[in-house]
């Protein structure tokens, strides 16, 4: 039998053990030949405005997914060879050349790489249609799909993942170099040593990443220690500080749970706990790394795909705020104005809820006293009177209304962000037209808009007899404002309108927005999911891997539990807390440092992220679920066959 064949049947043979790992090669090629095919499809390049946009888009994830993926094989393989010593050191005993036996890891590691690349393409060709389907719904766009496999994207993935598996599977071949004999038959007992962790590390840990949520829930523009680390510094301090702690945790922090719990003595010698939690004792330490990376890992895809989702969730609420009204333009030309309406009303798909003609002033106002700092001390206001307002708040449903008198105004700022946006209540600025100045306070900040921002810009509010006086000397201009039914679909109405309107009209319309908005927060939910997914799939094997290697190694502690007289159903409970806690651990910290990561961001960019956030954790945890029995029950079954 040559190592060729000796390769194969050792694959055929643990097949079980390499499932995983072979599912999850198979899954990444698939996600990596979808990005590469959506960089080429036909469809999106004819269907899309801003295809430029999403083939560098695509082209950037393919190549975070290579980097991720070459790591995890690289990792795996290692994992897999190291898992081997004592078949390796029996090869060696025969008399088989360390040569000989790397060719075979070799070949191992190069027949499940080419077939997982094989079964990769071949998938990912099946399913490239449902993929170019699912990212032209999320952006908003209907499409006829065609079935087409792109030469470009076949070619482009065979030579990445075979210079990968070439370069993970020569990474192999050296490892057997690095074995000594001795070390290869005491692989079992490594780690079997008693871990010890002070009560000191144990608090510094919890001290590290306390610190680190700490900073990253100060006000980013009211803390001082912000300020004098800088900007750019203190993100990395909070990485720093939250990684450490995570990994004293596991290394410390448990290990001294585990030693306390040791020493209830009423719950230790309660069934099979001393099994369970002395496994768990001794190879934490061991663990800790792992458990660490996998944390971080889920943390990131986490933060991630919950911030790429939350985007797509308020894409509507927020183009709502901008645009309260379906479209909205500046005309002083009332045969315009019959043109826009003889179309509008020419549409069968589009009701017409309200069409309002708005008097407005337009002037450039001195806003030095509010103190702004993100916007020009010189900025362009719209101008309406207390009584416009309170028809278009009667006509838009908000059950409010001012009643402004004298020198008193009212500002619509929906981008309020306090600390950043201009002191408006209590503050005074000066309206100056030609040859007069009012000078208004303002009592009032509505953080909502009557007007859509991109035609009026920010909107205040002054009282009927100031708007009176302030007229006379300068310019009125007339805004059209229409609110439509299924304004969420009106492209072609809204390209219809623009197409009449001249170009100084200041155009705005919700469906524009909001279709910008679906297209480029759809674009980047599918790449956040699908290599979230992918990240997910990576993490849930490594600790598959680590596990059934355990499995292994504790085959003979449950034959003698079992000939002590344990059965089968006390050593699968003993089982699937034991693993329990392995799962549990790095998943209740990725997600409570997601948890601060996305409250960080929330109070930054002022926007609600709770629903869309739990809906991502409650996703991930599933699928982590679906991990941990699948874990479960291939570790029973392991330690169940060598009781047979």
């Amino acid at each position: 039998m040559t190592l060729f064949q000796l390769a194969g049947k050792n694959i055929r043979k643990n097949f079980t053990n390499y499932f995983l790992y072979f599912a999850s090669m198979i899954f990444s090629i698939v996600i990596y030949f979808t990005f590469v095919s959506l960089k080429y499809d036909s469809t999106i390049l004819a269907t899309s405005d801003a295809s430029p946009k999403i083939s560098s888009a695509f082209s950037g994830a393919s190549v975070v997914l290579m980097i991720f993926v070459a790591i995890f094989i690289w990792y795996s393989n290692s994992f897999f060879t190291r898992k081997r010593k004592k078949e390796v050191g029996l090869y060696s005993l025969l008399g088989v050349r360390k040569k000989q036996i790397g060719r075979m890891l070799f070949y191992e590691n190069f027949i499940m790489g080419i077939l997982a690349i094989i079964f990769g393409i071949l998938l990912g060709s099946l399913l490239s249609r449902s993929f170019v389907s699912i990212l032209m719904k999320v952006m908003g766009y209907d499409a006829m799909i065609h079935f087409h496999m792109s030469p470009q994207a076949v070619i482009h993935t065979i030579v990445v993942f075979t210079v990968i598996t070439i370069l993970t599977s020569f990474h192999g071949y050296r490892l057997i170099y690095r074995f000594k004999l001795i070390e290869l038959f005491q692989a079992d007992k490594e780690g079997e040593e008693e871990p010890r962790a002070s009560w000191i590390m144990a608090l510094l840990a919890v001290i590290l990443i306390g610190l680190g949520y700490w900073l990253a829930l100060q006000n980013i523009l009211e803390s001082s220690i912000w300020r004098n680390m800088g900007f750019m510094v203190t993100p990395l301090v909070i990485c720093a500080t939250v990684i450490i702690g995570t990994y004293l945790l596991y290394s410390t922090f448990i290990v001294y749970l585990l030693k306390m719990a040791c020493k209830n003595k009423k719950r230790f010698w309660n069934g099979i706990h001393l099994i369970s939690t002395s496994q768990l004792l001794y190879r934490m330490k061991g663990n800790a790394r792992t458990l660490t990376i996998i944390a971080v890992l889920s943390a990131t895809t986490l933060t991630a795909v919950g911030t790429a989702y939350s985007f797509y969730y308020n894409n509507r609420s927020n183009v709502e705020l901008a645009d309260p009204n379906s479209m909205m333009f500046i005309t002083n030309d009332q045969s315009i104005v019959i043109e826009v309406n003889e179309r509008i009303s020419r549409d069968k798909k589009h009701e017409v809820v309200y069409h309002v003609s708005i008097p407005a002033l337009q002037m450039k106002v001195d806003i030095t006293s509010l103190n702004s700092k993100i916007s020009s001390n010189i900025v362009n206001y719209t101008l309406i009177s207390n009584a416009t307002f309170n028809k278009l708040a009667e006509v838009q449903q908000r059950n409010d209304s001012l009643m402004l008198r004298g020198q008193e105004a009212a500002v619509l700022d929906a981008g309020y962000y306090e600390g950043l946006s201009p002191a408006y209540v209590n503050s005074t600025i000066s309206l100056n037209a030609k040859e007069l100045t009012e000078n208004v306070t303002f009592k009032s900040l509505k953080r909502y808009n009557v007007l859509n921002l991109r035609t009026a810009n920010t909107a205040v509010v002054v009282s009927d007899e100031v708007f009176a006086e302030l007229q006379k000397e300068a310019p009125l201009v007339n805004m059209e404002a229409y609110k439509i039914t299924h304004e969420d679909e009106a492209k072609q109405l809204s390209s219809d309108v623009q197409t009449i309107l001249p170009r100084d009209a200041y155009f705005s319309s919700f469906y524009t927005d909001y279709a910008a908005g679906t297209e480029s927060t759809g674009l980047i939910i599918f790449m956040g999911g699908f290599l979230g997914l992918v990240f997910l799939a990576a993490t849930g094997s490594i600790i598959y891997f680590k596990q059934l290697t355990e499995a292994n190694l504790d085959k003979e502690r449950y034959v003698i539990l079992h000939k002590i007289g344990v059965n089968k159903k006390e050593i699968r409970k003993s089982i699937a807390s034991q693993i329990l806690f392995v799962f549990a651990l790095p998943l209740i910290a990725g997600i409570a440092h997601c948890i601060v990561a996305l409250t960080a961001l929330s109070r930054l960019i002022q926007i609600n992220l709770v629903i869309p956030v739990l809906l991502c954790i409650g996703v991930y945890a599933s699928m982590y679920i679906v991990y941990y029995f699948l874990t479960v029950n291939t570790y029973y079954k392991i330690v169940i066959k060598s009781n047979a």
